[in-house]
C-alpha cells in the first residue's frame, strides 16, 4: 500500500491538516521499520497485534511517555481503518487494544494580572514587528485562537466593518470569532505597517515576518516565549497556553460553557470542560471568602 493512498485518505476523506497528515505517516514508517528489523517482514497489512504490541513495549521501554505512544497508536488505528474501507484487511490488528493509561496534565493558565501587565502596559513602541506581536499576544488571548489558525488567516477571512475574524480550524471546520475593538483598533494600525513589507508572494496571508513572507510556527512561539517571560516565571510560555488562559478566565467571569465550546471550536463539551478546574478554584476562594460559615 502506498503511503501517498493513505496520505490521499486523510487529507481528502478525514479532512486532516498536512501537518497531522505528516505526524500519521512518520509513525507509519516508524512502525514499518520496526517490523522489518524485528519480524523481517514490510507487509503492515499482514501485522498482528503482538507485532504492534511488541512495537509498543520497546516504544516505553525506550523513555517514550505513554501520552505519546497512544498518539502513535492512533495513527496506525486510522491506517488500519484505511485498509478496512478499502478492503484490503478484514479486521483491524488493533481492534481489541485498550490505550495505555497516562496522568492528566495541568496546565497552568496566566493570571488576569499577569496578561493585564503584558498587555495593559506595552511601552509605546511602534513599527512594524512591535504592532504585530501586540497585536497576536492580543489576538491569542481575546479570541482562543490557536496557532495554527492564526498562521492560516487570509485576508478576505477579516471584516473590520463588522468586528470579526473567520478562521478555519481543525478538520477544515471553519467559525467566526468577534474582535474587541480594541483589537479592531491594534488591527488597523498593523494593516497600515503590514502595507509597507507586504510582497507580490504574501498578498493572501495577513500576518507577515518582517521580511514580507507568510509568518511561521516557530517565530510564534518565539514572540510568546519573549514577552510572557517578562511578567511570568510560568514555566510553560506558549501560544497553547493563551488559549488556555482565554478559555479560563471567561469562565472564571460566568461565560457560559456551550459559549466558550463554540469560541474555541471544540466538537464536544468534553474538550471543554479540560479548563474547569480553573474555574472550579476561582469558585472555592469565593466561596470561602464570601460564605459566613468560613468566618467562625
Amino acid at each position: 500500500m502506498a503511503a501517498a493512498d493513505f496520505e490521499k485518505y486523510l487529507l481528502s476523506e478525514r479532512n486532516y491538516s498536512p501537518h497531522t497528515a505528516a505526524a500519521y505517516l512518520r509513525d507509519l514508517k516508524q512502525f514499518a521499520e520496526f517490523c522489518l528489523e524485528e519480524f523481517d517482514s514490510s507487509d503492515t497489512q499482514a501485522v498482528v497485534y503482538p507485532m504492534i504490541r511488541s512495537w509498543i513495549i520497546s516504544l516505553v521501554e525506550s523513555g517514550v511517555e505513554n501520552r505519546s505512544v497512544n498518539r502513535k497508536i492512533s495513527s496506525l488505528k486510522s491506517y488500519y481503518t484505511f485498509l478496512l474501507r478499502k478492503g484490503r484487511i478484514d479486521k483491524s490488528p488493533l481492534a481489541g487494544h485498550k490505550t495505555l493509561k497516562t496522568s492528566r496534565k495541568l496546565e497552568v493558565p496566566f493570571s488576569q494580572e499577569e496578561m493585564e501587565r503584558l498587555l495593559g502596559n506595552w511601552d509605546g513602541e511602534e513599527g512594524f514587528e512591535a504592532i504585530r506581536d501586540r497585536l497576536i499576544l492580543e489576538l491569542l488571548y481575546t479570541t482562543g485562537i490557536r496557532r495554527a489558525e492564526l498562521i492560516g488567516v487570509q485576508m478576505p477571512d477579516l471584516d473590520l466593518a463588522s468586528g470579526t475574524l473567520r478562521v478555519l480550524g481543525k478538520r477544515n471546520k471553519e467559525r467566526v470569532l468577534p474582535l474587541l475593538e480594541q483589537t479592531r483598533t491594534l488591527m488597523g494600525r498593523y494593516l497600515s505597517y503590514r502595507a509597507e513589507v507586504i510582497t507580490a508572494d504574501s498578498t493572501a496571508h495577513l500576518f507577515l515576518t518582517s521580511a514580507g513572507q507568510k509568518l511561521y510556527p516557530t517565530l510564534v512561539y518565539r514572540i510568546i516565549n519573549k514577552y510572557l517571560s517578562e511578567v511570568s516565571v510560568k514555566a510553560k510560555r506558549s501560544p497553547h497556553i493563551l488559549r488556555h488562559t482565554f478559555a479560563t478566565h471567561l469562565l472564571n467571569k460566568g461565560a457560559d460553557m456551550n459559549s466558550v465550546k463554540e469560541l474555541l471550536g471544540h466538537a464536544s463539551l468534553a474538550s471543554t470542560q479540560v479548563y474547569t478546574h480553573n474555574s472550579i478554584a476561582e469558585l472555592k476562594r469565593a466561596h470561602e471568602k464570601a460564605h459566613p460559615r468560613n468566618r467562625e
